[in-house]
């Protein structure tokens, strides 16, 4: 059990916070990922070879990169989906 002589002096004054900066901010994702993959060497954006990577995994059969190039290049094929729901029966209470 701790002694209150040794607990009193670390407590925090009243309205005093233990964190007075707050959370660091971070940079904004969308920002440093157009920087990023906007980058060039060998005059392609980094984001063309990426591309140029998946479609050669892709050719060469890895099933993960041809979906992902299929699914970001045409999108998920549309699902209907049918639901069918039971009749609820309410009540509500006279005012």
């Amino acid at each position: 059990m701790p002694k209150p002589e040794n607990i009193i002096p670390h407590k925090f004054k009243k309205g005093q916070t233990g964190n007075p900066k707050g959370r660091p901010k971070l940079p904004d994702l969308k920002e440093v990922l157009a920087e990023v993959l906007g980058e060039s060497k060998d005059n392609l954006l980094a984001l063309t070879q990426m591309m140029k990577a998946q479609r050669a995994k892709a050719i060469r059969g890895d099933t993960k990169a041809a979906e992902f190039l299929t699914k970001y290049a045409y999108g998920l094929p549309k699902q209907d989906i049918t639901m069918t729901v039971p009749e609820v029966h309410v009540v509500l209470p006279k005012k």
